[in-house]
């Protein structure tokens, strides 16, 4: 359990009690969830992150007394406003040491090669960065030593640098990231910002980050993370771009808390995993990392990891996707695979490249989620897996599509599990199917499309919903809704499938497992080589709702009680081959 629980605890429950300076202190995600029993099974339910503690942030509620202006040039830095000389100036090196009890806003302008800011503070400042252009040949371009906020008013176009190498800080201080505050660090403005990192992380607080407005940040590292806050990264709005290529980095990396709110974030990382001498262990790269809690509300994120061993999204605790546009692609193979070991696991030196991947529970209650995956699985859960809305798609040229190492419960929403070499949905506990849109493709014998852990004394429960399986169910799954099999199917081909007066049309794959599966609320009708226009495809093109649906002819179908079928479905099944999806 990561150190910091309580205080986020509480805020996730939504107590409004605890200070923004608090919001981690000691978090506990594992006290923050709550339990629903509806004579089935128990539904865990997602923790939520209550952003009201964040009102603060806003730089608009705070009172400055003084505004000091700090002008980088070839001479030396210029500094207006110090009636109280706070600041000292060594060529375009600045310190601020700010003892008294006045908040300054400091602008920052102009440009140095060889120059950095330096504050400490105790109290709340603000940062203008309006047409600033920074390197640091020292260590870090800004160093907020202040514990307090520091809000960051983007204007015009700014560049920071650190050096590729560090000299020496006092003993008591950090100094860990291009740009490195001690405290929050809260970007507003509409300017941009680019930071390149080259000896350490990009941006970094030992407190939290925030991105409020419509500032532009990008962040370059090829030595550490992209973005830190050591308690949380939130997201309200923005543009947020972010590429990563030192190998075990994370694109964006919190103890605790990642939130996406709003904006717009693309994160690109291609390092490889490696060993990490500090943990005693190997180690790889992600386009996220959330220890604790990380939660998409709305906006967009596009996550690219090429790195071996890479993953796209991963924490060592909970996963909840609860609106927006989520892209992941993982193009990696397993780090430390052998040829006895496909997957690249088992063993202490290897690390697998996975798309979304997280110790504890997953919640996908809204929105769109898309995940390619080259080598494993392309979501995992080392807890439960629960679907009520939204659009999950999931694709996996290795192995299973989604995995859950427990209960994984569908209650609503579109969701499709497609693997090339494996099953295309996989629970290690019971797997519920109550409601929703589900479409399943798995590989030949003994993969299936839908798979619960029988032998460990678990069942696949079919109870409601739309279901559409390429690859049959797994055996003696517990069908209170009748389900139905197709005898063959034909491989890159539009079907529709009408239950009532609902229809959807789907493709199916040039390769798969047999037998084809529906099942639906009443007897469904199914249909091959129809035309389905005005509608919306979704899925990656797997399936298209809301469409005129034409032509084709009507397959027969027979009563299915569950099992596979045996045999193979059009060209062989086999791995790889044309019915790997496009990146």
């Amino acid at each position: 359990m990561k150190k910091g629980c309580f205080a986020l605890m509480i805020l996730l429950l939504g107590c409004g009690s605890c200070s923004p300076d608090s919001l981690i202190d000691n978090l506990d995600l594992t006290q923050s969830t709550e339990t629903q029993t509806d004579g089935n099974d128990t539904t865990t339910v997602a923790p939520k992150f209550d952003e009201s503690v964040l009102a603060a942030d806003s730089i608009s509620g705070t009172t400055f007394d003084r505004t000091i202006q700090i002008v980088f040039a070839d001479g030396g830095a210029q500094v207006t406003g110090d009636i109280n000389n706070t600041v000292t100036v060594e060529g375009n090196h600045v310190t601020v040491n700010n003892t008294t009890d006045e908040k300054v806003i400091y602008e920052l302008k102009g440009t140095a090669q060889d120059g950095s800011v330096k504050l400490y503070s105790s109290k709340k400042q603000a940062l203008v960065l309006d047409g600033l252009d920074l390197t640091s040949t020292r260590g870090a371009a800004i160093n907020n030593q202040g514990k307090k906020k520091c809000f960051v008013v983007v204007k015009g176009t700014n560049t920071l640098k650190d050096a590729a190498s560090y000299t020496s800080a006092p003993a008591d201080e950090d100094e860990k990231a291009a740009f490195f505050s001690e405290g929050q660090l809260i970007f507003s403005g509409d300017g941009t910002l680019t930071v390149t990192a080259q000896g350490k992380s990009g941006i970094t607080s030992d407190d939290y980050v925030h991105f409020m407005e419509s500032q532009v940040v990008n962040v370059t590292s090829g030595a550490g993370h992209g973005i830190r806050g050591k308690d949380a990264v939130i997201i309200s709005d923005g543009t947020v771009s972010v590429s990563v290529s030192a190998n075990m980095k994370k694109g964006i990396a919190s103890d605790s808390l990642v939130c996406i709110n709003g904006g717009s974030t693309v994160i690109n990382v291609s390092g490889s995993a490696a060993y990490d001498s500090d943990d005693a262990e190997y180690k790889g790269s992600a386009g996220i990392k959330a220890d604790c809690l990380f939660e998409i509300n709305a906006g967009s994120l596009t996550v690219t990891n090429t790195g071996s061993g890479g993953k796209g999204i991963s924490g060592d605790m909970t996963g909840s996707f609860n609106g927006g546009y989520v892209k992941v692609v993982t193009k990696g193979s397993n780090y430390g695979q052998s040829s006895s070991n496909r997957y690249g696991s088992g063993s202490s030196n290897s690390v697998s490249a996975k798309g979304i991947k997280f110790d504890g529970n997953l919640f996908f209650n809204g929105g769109t989620v898309i995940v390619n995956c080259a080598a494993h699985e392309g979501i995992e859960s080392k807890g439960n897996i629960t679907v009520t809305d939204g659009v999950v798609y999931s694709y996996s040229a290795a192995d299973d599509a989604m995995n859950s190492a427990g209960t994984f419960t569908i209650q609503g929403g579109y969701v499709c599990g497609y693997a090339v070499r494996n099953d295309g949905l996989d629970a290690n506990g019971n797997f519920y199917i109550k409601g929703g849109t589900v479409y399943a493709i798995g590989s030949t014998q003994p993969e299936v499309a839908i798979d619960a852990n029988t032998e460990g004394g678990y069942k696949l429960y079919v109870m409601g919903g739309t279901l559409i399986a390429i690859g049959g169910l797994e055996s003696g799954a517990s069908l209170s809704q009748n389900c139905y099999q197709a005898s063959s199917w034909t491989g890159n081909t539009l079907y529709s499938l009408k239950v009532g007066n609902d229809v959807i049309a789907f493709r199916t794959p040039s390769s798969g497992g047999s037998p084809l599966v529906v099942s639906g609320a009443s007897a469904p009708v199914l249909m091959t080589g129809v035309n389905a226009t005005d509608g919306t495809a979704i899925m990656e093109g797997m399936i298209i709702t809301d469409a005129s649906v034409s032509g084709g002819s009507q397959v027969s179908l027979s009563s299915y009680t569950g099992g596979s079928g045996g045999g193979f479905g059009p060209g062989g099944g086999g791995p790889g081959g044309p019915g790997g999806r496009p990146w």
